[in-house]
């Protein structure tokens, strides 16, 4: 008999970085060709930790605010800020920098990152104090290097200097190899945001299912970055090396590739892993993706607007077989995808992804409570002449709802508020698509509030010039019994 797949726990973390910002994809770019003056306009459109803090969105992320809720809170919502609003969530919690730098010193295996000695030694003492990690040896960031030392450094050709957004020196990131583009400093320093914040989602997830360590027993990584050498430039296993620094002694792992679409496919495979008793517990995992900050930050200075993209956020998904303790099942019967016939065209891909398999498990459109789809946050989209993701989605699932006569047509601009939410997750590529809001509708399905969610992402695999195609995934996720 199939063990029935269920999902035990729900992991969500921020990390404020930033001073990681201009290291962003766009932001490196443009700097590179304006220099100064650009320099100056984006640090002073940063946000310090508070405001991050009390930026609702986020607090939807780790689970202090339902993201239903923000249909409700005044726009803009960074103009509004959260009163008295806490580090630590229900899933997670936002990270500050300071205390990031010394979480990517201890993801660094090879001696790629070096800290000015005072910011080593305050990342770990303030690491000493946080509860995931007060127990693990601090002693290799107390050992920073002197202020003119890094600096000398940090000016030598091939390396990366990192400075706040005062333009202090913090340290400097060296090539994991002179002659090799795919291990230069900041694809390296990519790497390690994402192994690093993929950790502390993963410490987040034990901690939250109360699972010894030595119970994972697969890891399947969902993220973007290509992990390699000029060899095989995407490798990959990410998903290990975060397996290792989170300490999962008898894990292994791989990574799933298929860009923003990754963690739904890599759900269901997961899924399927616990289905077919091949692994007893599988955790899905996508660190942060640091060259996806700072992605709009040119609609953000023209609106004059803070740079919202500021956070790199992880997610970690645990799943095994049902013990009866209500948790939600994963319908792996009803699975949407992409398949190469479907084409590009928006309502064939929807179709194939929502109105398909829902029609197979005989069940209606309005048969499903929520529908999670591209949850980019609305604000920075909007900003960035994006448009609102989420909303255009909803929009074409109300119209094929429509079409079936399962849904009103003059009641089209109520699907959104009946059966969906705001996009609410920072603009980090793989993370928004769908899952974030896996952690609420476990709670909601525990408590009896909702009996269904269909989790709809797209992937836009013609970015990588090998095919003209996109890509998608569903997956219908329903209260356990």
């Amino acid at each position: 008999m199939p063990a029935v797949p269920v999902v035990k726990a729900v992991a969500c973390v921020l990390v404020h970085a930033p001073s990681l910002v201009p290291h962003g994809s766009k932001p490196a770019r443009e700097l590179a060709k304006e220099g100064v003056g650009l320099w100056q306009q984006l640090a002073a459109s940063l946000r310090d930790e508070r405001d991050a803090l009390a930026y609702a969105p986020n607090q939807a992320f780790i689970g202090n605010l339902p993201p239903r809720a923000l249909f409700d809170l005044p726009r803009p919502w960074w103009q509004h800020p959260l009163q008295d609003a806490p580090r630590s969530g229900p899933f997670g919690e936002l990270l500050p920098e300071a205390e990031f730098w010394g979480l990517l010193k201890l993801a660094d295996d090879f001696d790629l990152l070096h800290l000015e000695e005072q910011v080593a030694a305050e990342a770990a003492e303030r690491l000493r104090r946080h509860p995931l990690f007060a127990e693990l040896d601090l002693a290799r960031l107390d050992a920073g290097e002197p202020a003119a030392l890094i600096a000398a450094r940090a000016a030598e050709p091939g390396n990366l200097a990192l400075r706040d957004p005062q333009g202090r020196l913090l340290g400097y990131v060296v090539p994991g190899h002179p002659e090799d583009l795919s291990q230069t400093p900041a694809i390296l320093l990519e790497n390690l945001a994402a192994k690093a914040s993929g950790a502390l989602a993963l410490r987040h997830l034990l901690r939250q299912a109360r699972l010894p360590a030595d119970r994972v027993d697969y890891l399947l990584g969902c993220g973007e970055e290509a992990v390699g050498d000029r060899y095989q430039r995407g490798g990959g296993n990410l998903a290990k090396a975060m397996a290792e620094m989170a300490g999962l002694p008898r894990a292994d792992g791989a990574d799933v590739k298929a860009f923003c679409c990754a963690p739904v496919h890599a759900t269901v495979l997961g899924g399927a892993l616990v289905a077919a008793g091949v692994q007893e517990h599988v955790v899905i995992v996508g660190g942060g993706s640091l060259a996806k900050l700072g992605m709009k930050f040119r609609g953000a200075l023209e609106h004059g607007i803070p740079i919202l993209e500021d956070c790199l956020a992880a997610l970690a998904i645990l799943l095994g077989p049902d013990d009866g303790d209500g948790d939600p099942r994963l319908r792996l019967d009803v699975v949407g995808k992409h398949e190469v016939a479907v084409g590009g065209a928006p309502r064939a891909l929807y179709e194939a992804l929502v109105q398909q398999p829902l029609a197979r498990a005989g069940l209606a459109l309005p048969d499903v409570d929520r529908y999670a789809v591209e949850l980019h946050n609305a604000e920075i989209m909007e900003a960035g002449a994006s448009g609102d993701v989420a909303r255009t989605n909803y929009r074409m699932i109300a119209s094929l709802a429509a079409l079936a006569g399962q849904w009103p047509r003059d009641q089209l601009h109520l699907f959104e508020r009946r059966f969906g939410m705001p996009g609410y997750v920072p603009t980090q590529g793989h993370i928004p698509a769908a899952l974030p809001y896996l952690a609420h509708a476990r709670e909601e399905m525990r408590a009896g509030a909702i009996q269904r969610a269909l989790f709809v992402a797209k992937g836009s695999l013609f970015l990588g010039k090998m095919t003209n195609l996109a890509d998608g995934m569903s997956l219908l996720v329903e209260a356990g019994r």
